[in-house]
């Protein structure tokens, strides 16, 4: 679905004048959305462990394994890898799984550190775009 997508989604950025890499980010937040929407739903219904488990599985999966294959392919034939992630963005990431580490380490969980997490999701948006 998301080779069928791609032309127009990378239309729509050049149409936008947006940066190339908002182009993955909208493919990557493709390939989650139903699992996304399913945890959302879940955790709606108030079955958190349910919520989580949606979530984090489909992320580790569809990026826990993408990385290390493209890694080990780089370093089989030889060639330079780049995950063209900048420092800041980096930052970002580190402090994500700083705030997610905390939130899971505790076991309970509440709105205000399920806003944390989005803002730092949505500072990542703002800085892809605007940088």
């Amino acid at each position: 679905m998301t080779e069928a997508l791609n032309p127009a989604i990378e239309a729509g950025v050049k149409a936008a004048s947006a940066p190339r890499s908002l182009v993955g980010i909208a493919i990557a937040m493709l390939v989650l959305l139903s699992e996304g929407y399913a945890a959302v739903r879940a955790a709606r219904a108030n079955q958190l462990h349910s919520s989580l488990n949606l979530a984090l599985g489909s992320a580790l999966a569809s990026i826990g394994l993408t990385i290390p294959t493209v890694a080990a392919c780089a370093i089989s034939f030889y060639l330079p890898i780049s995950l063209g992630i900048s420092w800041l963005n980096m930052t970002l990431m580190y402090l994500s799984f700083f705030i997610g580490g905390l939130t899971l380490a505790i076991g309970k969980t509440n709105l205000l550190k399920g806003a944390v997490h989005v803002i730092i999701f949505f500072e990542y948006l703002f800085l892809t775009i605007a940088p």
